[in-house]
Parts: C-alpha cells; sequence; structure tokens
C-alpha cells in the first residue's frame, strides 16, 4: 500500500499535535523568579534599613487549585538583630465561584534564620525570642480587586513580653485590599497595570513602654500605589510609592546593633523593581 507524502506529513502533524495537548494537558505548574528591590518594604515598613536587595522564590501549582511555595529575601540585621534573611513557605487553596469570583484559603510561615532578640544591644538586656511568625490566610477577589485577611497563630514576628510588649500577641491580623488595574492599551502601551493598596495591622497588644515618639499603641494602616510594566521574556518593571502611619511608634526606632542608629521604618518610601519570571 502506497501512502502519499501529504498524508504521511498529515499523520506526523497529527502525532506531534497530540503530544503537544498532551503536555500541555499537564495538571502540574512550576515557576521561579528572582529580583532586585531598591529597598523590601513590607506591610508599609522596610525590612532593610531602606537599602536594596536581592529577592528570589519557587512556585507549584495544581490544576485543582493547590499551591506551595517559597520565597526570600535579604533584610538588614539593624532590624532582625544578626539576621540576613527571611525566607517564607506558604501552601493553600485558590478556587473560584466563576470566571470573574475568585477565593483563596491559606497558611504561611515567616522565618528568620540565625536572628535572635538577644543579639540586641546593648547586650544582656533582651532574653532569647526569635522573630518567626505563621498565619492563616483568607480571602477573595473580584477580576483584579481582591481582599484577604490573616491572622497570627504564633506571636507576631515575636512581639511578646520578654521583647518588650504587654503580653503575647497571637491572634493579631492583617487586613489586605488591592487592586492591580490594568491601564488601557491606547493610553500607556500593553502590560501596563496601577497596583493600588491599603492594609491594616491590629495587634492584640501595646507596648510595655512608650517610644521616642510617645507611641505605645503599635497598629498602623499602609497604603501603596504604583506602576508595573511586564515585558516579553517574563521580565517585569515596578515603581512604587508606599506610606504607613504611627510615626509616635516607628519613625526613630533605633538599630538593633547601635542604640544611636535610629530610621524611621514607615513614612513614605520610593520603590523600584525589575523581577524576572522563568
Amino acid at each position: 500500500m502506497k501512502v502519499s507524502y501529504k498524508a504521511f506529513l498529515g499523520v506526523l502533524a497529527w502525532a506531534v499535535g497530540g503530544e503537544a495537548l498532551a503536555a500541555d494537558a499537564s495538571p502540574h505548574t512550576f515557576t521561579a523568579n528572582v529580583g532586585v528591590v531598591s529597598n523590601y518594604v513590607f506591610r508599609g515598613l522596610t525590612q532593610t534599613w531602606d537599602r536594596p536587595t536581592v529577592q528570589a522564590g519557587a512556585d507549584y501549582a495544581h490544576a485543582a487549585g493547590w499551591y506551595l511555595g517559597a520565597w526570600g529575601s535579604g533584610i538588614s540585621g539593624k532590624q532582625f538583630a544578626d539576621g540576613v534573611m527571611e525566607l517564607d513557605l506558604y501552601g493553600g487553596y485558590n478556587g473560584k465561584f466563576n470566571d470573574d469570583w475568585t477565593w483563596t484559603v491559606g497558611t504561611i510561615g515567616y522565618l528568620y534564620p540565625g536572628a535572635n532578640y538577644d543579639q540586641v544591644k546593648p547586650a544582656g538586656t533582651n532574653r532569647s525570642q526569635g522573630y518567626e511568625n505563621v498565619e492563616l490566610n483568607a480571602g477573595f477577589g473580584f477580576k483584579w480587586i481582591s481582599f484577604k485577611a490573616s491572622v497570627a497563630l504564633t506571636d507576631y514576628f515575636g512581639a511578646n513580653a520578654k521583647t518588650g510588649y504587654t503580653k503575647g500577641s497571637g491572634g493579631s491580623t492583617y487586613l489586605d485590599l488591592t487592586a492591580n488595574v490594568p491601564l488601557p492599551e491606547s493610553v500607556f502601551t500593553k502590560d501596563v497595570t496601577l497596583p493600588l493598596h491599603v492594609g491594616r495591622t491590629n495587634y492584640t497588644n501595646k507596648l510595655a513602654a512608650a517610644t521616642v515618639g510617645g507611641g505605645t499603641n503599635p497598629d498602623y494602616t499602609d497604603y501603596k500605589v504604583g506602576l508595573t510594566k511586564s515585558f516579553d521574556g517574563g521580565w517585569s518593571l515596578g515603581a512604587a510609592w508606599t506610606y504607613a502611619d504611627n510615626r509616635a511608634v516607628y519613625n526613630r526606632v533605633a538599630s538593633a546593633k547601635d542604640p544611636s542608629d535610629n530610621r524611621n521604618l514607615g513614612g513614605g518610601n520610593v520603590v523600584f523593581s525589575l523581577v524576572k519570571t522563568f
């Protein structure tokens, strides 16, 4: 039996196409990212003493909605005594009600290897206590708008009676309202978004003694507005203005290594970022 050249090409194309469809149908997705930021600002407060740092992460997602990931960033030992790195481990489930409405539940652990309050200077003024924090979170989204509530299962980043607070801080919450507004291509070129964010941190305790600014209530609100441009090849460039209030507590915070060195951890900051996703 003779097989024509065109028929052979048709069968080959069908076979290759079938393999491609099978590959595309895999329920597993793995991604990674690496980037640099001019200042690592978390929930409105600098984590790097207003210095640049490198960040990287890896994520796994299943088509059913489950996800796992790890993310790391450089930090300042002036804020996290003897710490050089933050490592976040997280997992959870992302679901949807329909194409517009989504929901999520998850947990995240913030780890600071080598950092401990007992290394705060002057020596001997603090007892052993890490900065770790574990949270549960849940939220929902509508298109490009999302809301998430997080609650601490542990002391909130080590805030307890050993570290200058009235008691433990388990149950402290963070409320996050974020919108990533897609801007019109006719005006801003393609793949430009406007990130907008407001967050609220609520502690379940207070500071045992007033700060230099006279504050004892560590609760605060943070804001963010920016622009993000995505490029071919997985690159993205961002610029944002962030702000955190409550200067009475977060202004003139002393360094963990030198009490005479202080910093406004909140206030206003302009942050630039360059990220590559694989």
